[in-house]
């Protein structure tokens, strides 16, 4: 939901649930248009800088999307640097294609997003994460839905699959299905590895989503582990990624070795915060059993 306050500039918010809200006083409304999916919003903002919303909730900003964008990608590159072929269902905004493309060892990157209009106005509005895909060959872009693409998607095609999805509402709500996460392990290689948006441990309704992708990650993988992560502009802060994978292990598999000889820059992720991503709160803990 977006709130405009008629004096004092303009305020956005939403609520997190029905006693807690973030707002965000904005300076600018820049860009608002109803796509054939959701409502498309961009705005700008002195604290956030330009952000962007779907159907009112908060997508991505300036400020913090190098948290979600790093830990989504690195996590699983440092545990099979073998990784060459890439699949991104979702990830519209292009910041997730940004991490992975800065590997040279990826040889292809599929970038399924239902929403055309969301990739175009983020190439317009939020360059910094979609600034590149019509600049990086190996990105080819397609816009359809994910979870048609991955049903028609030959066995062991992916090495990778990055599910970077909103949440399990309107266009998002297939992707948390039980048919969608058995066809991503059909098309993952016989070591792949699937990084799925995993929701939040806090409020009720992240929870219940949460729980879903967990108990249906183990109902197909050998490994499945969850890992969290901290962004400001989420609902409470804390969110997690569920990480699935038909071999490989990101505690026992790690190889800071070969990640640290890349002396790649990031903000957010490093060696340490792999390990300790998955030391998970006990009430956590709790909830995915």
């Amino acid at each position: 939901m977006n709130n405009y306050m008629p004096t004092g500039g303009i305020e956005w918010s939403q609520d997190w649930d029905p006693t807690t809200k973030l707002a965000i006083k904005v300076t600018r409304h820049l860009h608002a248009e109803k796509s054939p999916y959701q409502q498309i919003d961009f705005f700008e903002s002195e604290t956030y800088g330009t952000f962007f919303t779907l159907d009112g909730l908060m997508m991505v900003n300036e400020k913090d999307e190098f948290v979600y964008h790093e830990m989504i990608t690195h996590v699983a590159m440092a545990t099979n640097p073998n990784i060459k072929k890439v699949l991104i269902i979702g990830g519209g905004d292009g910041g997730t294609a940004r991490e992975i493309g800065r590997y040279k060892t990826i040889e292809h990157i599929d970038m399924v997003e239902i929403d055309e209009r969301v990739v175009r106005l983020c190439q317009q509005y939020l360059p910094v994460t979609a600034g590149h895909l019509d600049k990086d060959e190996r990105i080819q872009l397609l816009f359809t839905d994910g979870l048609e693409f991955i049903k028609n998607t030959p066995d062991n095609t992916y090495d990778l699959i990055l599910v970077d999805s909103t949440d399990p509402i309107g266009p998002g709500e297939g992707l948390f299905s039980r048919e969608f996460y058995n066809n991503c392990y059909r098309a993952l290689a016989e070591d792949g590895i699937l990084i799925n948006q995993h929701e939040s441990p806090y409020y009720d309704f992240h929870v219940h989503g949460m729980k879903r992708a967990h108990l249906r990650l183990n109902e197909l993988f050998p490994v499945v582990k969850v890992y969290q992560y901290h962004m400001p502009t989420y609902p409470s802060g804390h969110w997690l990624f569920g990480f699935a994978s038909k071999k490989y292990d990101p505690l026992k598999d790690q190889n800071r070795e070969w990640w640290e000889s890349l002396n790649m820059t990031t903000r957010y992720y490093n060696s340490d915060i792999h390990r300790g991503a998955f030391m998970l709160p006990n009430f956590v803990m709790e909830k995915m059993k």
